[in-house]
Parts: structure tokens; sequence; C-alpha cells
């Protein structure tokens, strides 16, 4: 089984977050677990300047260092277009290396953000904690145990929030298209299963999304990772949905929502770099874990919708998994130990679309006993 190298300090601050989250709900977190897990199921590792998944990788610059991120097909098809040329033959990673190392790293990043390419400059991101907004009205200190969750996330950080709600007590109501579905579901089932194992599928329509609304408006906390103009163009922000006393709205971003930061994607991996969480050496800096700031923002994130919940809610929170990182990167990495984790076997994650009428009783009751 494969395992990472991890700097102590980083799966030291980690335990502390799932101990705090223990303390306010009373549900034991497996750090290492965590962070290590995807690793284990997967039997994958970094190997060196190429992440554990194998779809990003460190590049020297002319002035330092950008991570890059080319896993899916959209990635590759923009390549000729970053590097302005007619192509690159089946393994664009050599031309992308050169034409990185003939370039500046504000340079790179510009451009290959242009074309929406998830990229990095090393250390760019400075440390920020979650950004709170009041957001309604507050009530009385809750638990998430019977609370309805809403989770229109898709891939790691914001899923694993809503997991660690599910293992809390919450309902949990996994949202998605029929036509976009959460792209976790075309990768390893192991995977898919362990972040949305005990969540309702409910599949919603974003060009008519009436039922959507109702959800939301039902809903006591939302957990999303869409760009933050994606739902407001829709109608489905947190400003446009009937106010609920107590709600939680928890957006989790690749950089923040800030300017053109809005706008940037981001993968855990060239998240954690953006933040200068890496490995090895000023010269040679490697990758730290699997697309590490992806765990790490679903935990912090778990944290911090408990904390409001626990202050009453009516707040919007909105966490940077790049500036998660940076949090990280400033703790010192002198001392590393290796990870093993394998979570234990997940029961099958409802198929897409499974618990349709289960979710619309839900709201009807919700409803109802807010009449």
């Amino acid at each position: 089984m494969a395992s990472l190298v991890l700097p102590a300090a980083v799966l030291a601050r980690a335990r502390q977050q799932a101990e705090a989250f223990e303390a306010l709900t009373g549900t034991a977190v497996d750090a290492e677990e965590v962070i290590a897990g995807r690793a284990g199921l997967l039997d994958i590792a970094p190997q060196g300047q190429i992440s554990a998944g194998g779809a990003t990788r460190l590049l020297p610059s002319r002035d330092g260092w950008c991570a890059l991120t080319l896993s899916r097909a959209d990635d590759i098809d923009a390549i000729p277009a970053l590097l302005q040329t007619d192509g690159v033959g089946p393994d664009p990673w050599p031309a992308v290396q050169r034409w990185v190392a003939a370039n500046d790293s504000a340079d790179v990043t510009e451009r290959a953000r242009l074309l929406g390419l998830p990229v990095a400059a090393l250390g760019e991101t400075p440390a920020e904690p979650p950004r709170v907004f009041p957001f309604g009205a507050a009530t009385a200190a809750r638990n998430p145990a019977g609370l309805l969750v809403a989770d229109l996330s898709a891939m790691w950080a914001g899923p694993l929030c809503g997991q660690l709600m599910v293992r809390a007590g919450a309902t949990v109501v996994k949202v998605e298209t029929s036509t976009r579905p959460d792209g976790a579901r075309s990768g390893p089932p192991a995977f898919f299963d362990w972040m949305n194992t005990g969540k309702l599928s409910y599949v919603a329509d974003f060009d008519e999304p009436s039922g959507l609304r109702a959800l939301l408006a039902a809903a006591d906390v939302v957990i999303e990772s869409s760009r933050p103009s994606a739902l407001t163009r829709r109608g489905l922000g947190p400003t446009d949905i009937e106010p609920r006393d107590g709600r939680v709205w928890l957006r989790v971003t690749g950089h923040g929502t800030a300017g053109d930061r809005a706008n940037w994607v981001a993968f855990g991996d060239d998240a954690a770099v953006s933040g200068g969480l890496v490995c090895g050496t000023d010269d040679a800096p490697t990758f730290c874990g699997d697309a590490i700031a992806d765990p790490l923002t679903g935990l912090h994130a778990a944290v911090a919708v408990v904390q409001s919940l626990h202050r009453g809610g009516g707040e919007l929170i909105e966490m940077s998994m790049a500036a998660v990182a940076a949090t990280y990167a400033e703790r010192p990495c002198a001392d590393e130990i290796r990870c093993h984790a394998m979570p234990s076997p997940s029961a099958p994650a409802s198929a897409l679309g499974a618990d349709n009428a289960v979710v619309e009783r839900l709201i009807a009751e919700k409803r109802y006993v807010s009449c």
C-alpha cells in the first residue's frame, strides 16, 4: 500500500481540527485517514514533482516554480493555444515544460488562467482564515444531528465536509444534474463511495430550478463549490433563496472570491502549491501528500460549519483551498513522517437521482414544520 510523506506539523494541526470537530459533535474523525485515505484506497503517492494522481506537475519557470493540472479533456485540448502551436503530440508535458522554463511565473499563470486551466505559482496565496459574513437571523445553538444539508459540491473538499456532516447525524442531500454529475462518479468507485455514502442523491435541473430552490430554502446548511457567479446567474445564490433562521451557507473555492481570483480554477494539488504547501527544498520542491488542499479544506470547512451552528448560524462562510494550504505552509516542515491509511470499506453511495422522491418528501415536511 502506498504511503504519503507529510510534514509532522501538518498532520499535528490536522489532528487538532479533528479533535475540535469531535469536541463539538461527539463524532470522532481520524485526521490521518482524511488526509491519506484516498492514497490508501487507490494505492498512489506523489513521485517528486508529479502528483499522486498524475495529473499535476511542478515545473520550473525562469523565476520560480509553477504547478499545472491537466486532468480534464478540455485541459489537454487547451495546450496548443497555451503554447501557441498547432499541436504537441500524444504527451504534452515535454513541450509544456520547455514553455514554462522560458517564461516568468506571472506570465505562465496569467496565460493559463485566460484559457481556464488550473495553474498556480508557488506561494502566491497568503494564509487567511475563513471569511465569515452575517447572513440572516441567528437561532439557538445547534448540532448537525437532525439538520438538513444540501450538498451541491463536487470532487473532494466540499463532499468531505458533507460526509463529516453525515457522520455527525445530519441528513445530507447530494445535488447533481443528469448532464453534469459529480466528476468523481467517473473515477474509482471506492473513492466516490467513501465521500458520498450515506447521502441522498437528488438530480436537479438547473435550467428549471424550482425543485432545487425549494431544497435550498428548506436546508439548514448549504455546501457549494462552484464559482460564485454560477449559482447567482441562475437565481440560486445565497441572497436569492428564501431566508431561513440559522442557515449556514458554506462556499468552497479554489482561490477565494476577490476580483479575478473568483474565476481561477483549482484542484487540490495546484491549490496546495499556490499556498506554498510543498515538501522538498527551495531549489527542488516536491508535492506534499495527495491533493492535500482538498482534504485539509474539507476538514476545516466541517469545523467552521459546526462552529457557526453553535453560534446560532445565520452566516455565509467562504473557504479558499489555497488559503487553507497557506496556513499549513507556515508551519515548520523539517520533520517528516509516513502516513498509511486505509479507510474501512464504504457502502455504495446512492445511484444518481435515486432518492428524488425521498428528498421531495423531506422538503414538504420541512415546509410543514416551518408553517
